[in-house]
């Protein structure tokens, strides 16, 4: 162990310095986003302490003591290269080793790290960012959007569980309560087909998790959820696979950014339904 720092558990006191340290390498998460992760008790979320102060992190977000989500692994500019980001994630990974399965969204930065580690890769994201949306070709007569109520919460999260390959009650209920007038689904035969959730980042709104049976009911639910947002700037997280999405979204204004890849470690055994899943919720979640 460096003597110049110590690596410990994550608390509310630190979510100033974990705010500070996200921002500065021009990450888009909130407070709320970093409350979201360390105070919740189920959470595995470590800290690298230099001179009283948080310089790097490692999370876990904990879905159902089945996935860990490994996420906001980050060390500050001045102390890279002292092997922090490797050590923050060894630490964390012997506490995952209850868990079914580990996974996570990984920049091209730290994919190396990850993969020296035994993560292997399963999809590639795109993240996607216009700077005010045009509205072009997506309204329909036959799908309609609802605005999510409290009678529907229960079909939504049941539905993200079937998508996403886990329960993550917790957090989808989170972000309809902190944006109800901004959370969607549709209907057929009193069926929920398809939901629309998002968020404010620092610099962005993120519009994910959207998950729908078809293409055509994923494009009708961002138009709804981007309409809210008044022209503000976005961003999204869309996986590779979902061409026609793409090809919607770059029509719209919206341009790569950067890419992602999703990683897991070891096994799989809880994919999901990749083809349903058209945005993610983000990198730190999934």
């Amino acid at each position: 162990m460096d003597a110049g720092f110590i690596i410990r558990s994550l608390n509310h006191d630190d979510i100033g310095d974990c705010i500070s340290l996200s921002a500065s390498v021009s990450w888009n998460q909130t407070e709320d986003d970093w409350k979201q992760i360390v105070v919740d008790p189920h959470n595995i979320c470590l800290g690298a302490e230099s001179g009283g102060r948080i310089i790097g992190t490692a999370t876990a977000v904990n879905y159902g003591e089945k996935v860990a989500w490994v996420g906001m692994v980050m060390v500050e500019k001045t102390f890279r290269g002292r092997g922090i980001s490797k050590i923050l994630l060894s630490d964390l990974l012997e506490k995952l080793k209850s868990f079914k399965s580990v996974k996570l969204d990984a920049t091209p930065a730290g994919q190396p790290l990850y993969a020296k580690f035994g993560f292997m890769d399963e999809c590639l994201i795109y993240r996607m960012m216009a700077p005010g949306f045009r509205g072009l070709g997506a309204r329909s007569r036959l799908l309609i959007p609802e605005r999510i109520t409290p009678g529907i919460v229960r079909g939504i999260v049941d539905l993200d569980d079937s998508v996403f390959g886990v329960g993550r009650e917790k957090l989808i209920k989170s972000l309809i309560e902190k944006s109800p007038e901004n959370s969607w689904f549709l209907k057929k035969d009193d069926m929920i087909t398809g939901f629309v959730l998002s968020r404010s980042g620092r610099d962005y709104h993120q519009i994910g998790p959207v998950s729908a049976l078809t293409f055509e009911g994923a494009r009708v639910l961002i138009f709804r959820a981007l309409e809210g947002l008044d022209n503000s700037p976005v961003v999204v997280d869309v996986p590779a696979g979902q061409e026609e999405l793409i090809e919607w979204l770059k029509f719209n204004g919206f341009e790569n950014q950067r890419h992602l890849v999703r990683m897991f470690l070891h096994t799989n055994p809880f994919p999901g339904q990749p083809e349903n899943q058209f945005l993610i919720c983000g990198p730190e979640f999934g």
